[in-house]
């Protein structure tokens, strides 16, 4: 399914959900560099340009080929009230064919964590997932010391599947992650989730 994303705006109690645009480069770097020591425990280690206004401008770029490909839904929340930054969420490796399911990756600033926005965003998120993009499984994945993104995904109805080994590179080394995954129509027992 292709998407375009100058339409693409999905909305959540307190929050819009959009693909970041170049005019958000300050507000982000702002935030990111806000929360660094916040998120580089939970996060692959950062590029020295990580924070540059390069890297944002290639990011702006991949996030609008992967919303018109149909290959990610990377998205920003965006506070209503204030029209400020308070995280972002991607739902990625968006997969057809057979597998019908997507990747959730999300952050939250430190100055906006616990105060229920990416809760918010998921359930809009697998919401639109299911309803919009047809996909059946949403997969996440999370350290296994990360008890408040465990906690997230558990009340946002995904459930735990099992361990794997060396998953991603975190803070420059291999880390062993726990997955979850929602699922359309889940077997395992209901789920809250869509």
């Amino acid at each position: 399914m292709l998407l375009s994303r100058r339409k693409l705006r999905l909305e959540t109690e307190r929050l819009t959900l959009r693909p970041p645009v170049h005019s958000d480069f300050q507000a982000w770097a702002a935030l990111r560099l806000q929360s660094r020591d916040y998120l580089t425990p939970w996060e692959p280690a950062w590029a020295p340009d990580h924070l540059g206004r390069k890297s944002f401008t290639n990011r702006v770029y991949w996030a609008q080929r992967s919303v018109s490909g149909g290959t990610a839904l990377p998205l920003f929340l965006i506070r209503r009230e204030d029209q400020v930054i308070v995280g972002a969420i991607t739902l990625d490796n968006i997969r057809r064919g057979p597998a019908m399911a997507g990747t959730l990756g999300y952050w939250t600033g430190q100055p906006f964590g616990r105060q229920g926005y990416m809760r918010e965003a998921i359930g809009t998120v697998v919401h639109y997932a299911y309803g919009k993009l047809d996909l059946s499984r949403i997969e996440a994945a999370c350290l296994p010391e990360n008890a408040a993104s465990r906690g997230l995904l558990e009340k946002s109805g995904f459930k735990y599947e099992g361990v794997a080994q060396s998953y991603l590179q975190i803070a420059g080394r291999w880390r062993t992650h726990v997955l979850y995954a929602a699922l359309r129509h889940d077997r395992r027992g209901r789920t809250q989730a869509g």
